[in-house]
């Protein structure tokens, strides 16, 4: 039996980050994983390269762009005559773009010196990790850390079972092989308002079903106003409040039953899209008496430390506590291959950026009003439109608007919520402040470019004070 130093279980964003950390700090590494990619071979990088993260950015970009041109190019002076999307080269793109980023984590696995095992694994008492090939082989390697990133996967709705032909997951919507005429989609979350976006976009006929009555709670009531007010825009049919229960096959349609407000309602879509959330992927996952626990939702129990209470075995990402966001999964596996190796390892969960890649972009760290009203903490906020930033003029995206909240007494800012062009890049400024402690009178005196978007964020700050120069405060 090998043995390792460290056994990382699990090839996306927490895991594959943490083998790489762990090697680099001297650790003999080995990665285990079971994803099988499109051609039939195992690909590294879990859900996020292969079915999330990468290719829903890659079709989203494509989508965009075809929408500009049949939408948005003419206010330029540029005009195409009869313009098409061919959607298998567009999912041609986006699988090339997955498969070298997928190949990127090989070369970096090899340079790095990292081990691969290809299979299923199952952790065993003592640091055991049992590995099941595709072929039925089972090899058993053992470590003196073990740390577990097995992911999430798609939560299945009893009464809309996955066929990935007509009722689909995230995977089965990012390789539809033409433009459905009617997507359904259940669930008005990320996934569902990204991919709903991508082929809104290229012309079909969505309409999302969301259970609760608020259109994303999570965020910000004023970002996700605006932003509903630009999805409707854009034809996206959004209804909440919509209960769904039953989705039933009639031929090539699939007929599909909720009930709001006004009782019960159907509607007939060529597709349909269940993107009602994740559930941790551990299933299987730990054999008897290891010792490690699970929560009544199937996450590993684990301590600020990533810690499991077992000697060894830790746990990060999407099967632990926290967000199911890549880049928090990442850090979480950085920080537990640093303490695995004597040095400080450390994530602060209370700066974690949210990002939805829409169109306008949502993006946000830190504590939204409603919270902190609730936990009655004293603040106060400003806000800036990107209507009046030359540079959004310029690129003809003027919806949307960042605000800055800061504590009342103290100026520290403590939650920056975004909606508007290329947010996902802005939110940056707003973590490394909140990282430093910094004030809303930090951003207002900073210099910023002219004209960029970033002004947006800087007269936001102003704005905290009443002070912003290119508004009525």
């Amino acid at each position: 039996m090998d043995n390792f130093d460290v056994i990382v279980i699990g090839a996306g964003p927490a895991g594959y980050v943490a083998a790489i950390r762990a090697a680099q700090l001297g650790l003999k590494t080995a990665c285990v994983d079971a994803f099988i990619g499109k051609e039939g071979k195992p690909a590294l990088g879990g859900t996020c390269l292969n079915i999330g993260c990468i290719p829903s950015k890659a079709l989203l970009d494509s989508s965009k762009q075809f929408h500009n041109l049949t939408h948005s190019f003419k206010d330029h002076g540029i005009t195409a005559a009869n313009p098409a999307i061919d959607v298998k080269t567009m999912v041609g793109r986006k699988d090339k773009i997955v498969k070298q980023f997928t190949g990127g984590i090989a070369m970096l696995f090899k340079g790095n010196k990292v081990t691969p095992y290809f299979g299923s694994a199952t952790l065993k008492p003592n640091r055991v990790v049992s590995v099941k090939g595709a072929d039925g082989a089972v090899t058993e390697i053992s470590a003196t850390n073990v740390l577990l990133a097995a992911g999430s996967k798609s939560i299945e709705l009893p009464f809309a079972k996955f066929d990935n032909k007509l009722i689909v997951d995230n995977a089965g919507a990012l390789d539809f092989s033409e433009t459905p005429k009617r997507l359904g989609v259940i669930g008005a979350g990320v996934i569902g308002l990204e991919l709903g976006s991508v082929w809104r976009r290229l012309g079909a006929e969505v309409t999302i079903l969301e259970a609760l009555p608020d259109f994303l709670g999570v965020a910000d009531r004023d970002v996700a106003k605006i932003a509903a007010r630009e999805f409707v825009k854009q034809g996206l049919d959004i209804k909440l409040g919509a209960k769904v229960s039953k989705a039933e096959i009639k031929g090539n349609t699939i007929e599909v039953t909720y009930a709001d407000a006004k009782g019960e309602q159907k509607i007939v879509v060529d597709k349909l899209l269940v993107a009602v959330g994740r559930r941790a992927a551990t299933q299987g996952l730990l054999a008897e008496g290891t010792g490690v626990k699970l929560d009544e939702r199937g996450r590993i129990v684990v301590d600020e430390h990533c810690w499991t209470g077992v000697e060894g075995v830790w746990a990060v990402g999407d099967c632990v506590r926290g967000p199911m966001l890549a880049h928090k999964g990442s850090e979480e596996g950085v920080a537990v291959a640093e303490l695995i190796a004597g040095k400080a390892g450390h994530v602060n969960y209370d700066t974690i950026p949210w990002v939805i890649y829409t169109e306008p972009e949502i993006a946000w760290a830190g504590k939204t009003e409603e919270e902190l009203k609730a936990a009655g903490i004293p603040y106060k906020s400003g806000t800036f439109p990107f209507a009046a930033i030359g540079r959004a003029v310029a690129m003809n995206e003027t919806a949307g608007q960042v605000k800055v909240i800061a504590h009342a007494e103290t100026d520290r800012i403590l939650g920056v919520h975004m909606v508007g062009p290329v947010v996902s890049e802005l939110i940056a400024e707003a973590v490394v402040a909140m990282e430093f402690h910094g004030s809303s009178e930090d951003i207002a005196r900073i210099v910023h470019a002219h004209p960029t978007l970033s002004e947006a964020v800087h007269e936001a700050a102003l704005s905290v004070d009443k002070r912003a120069i290119h508004k009525a405060n």
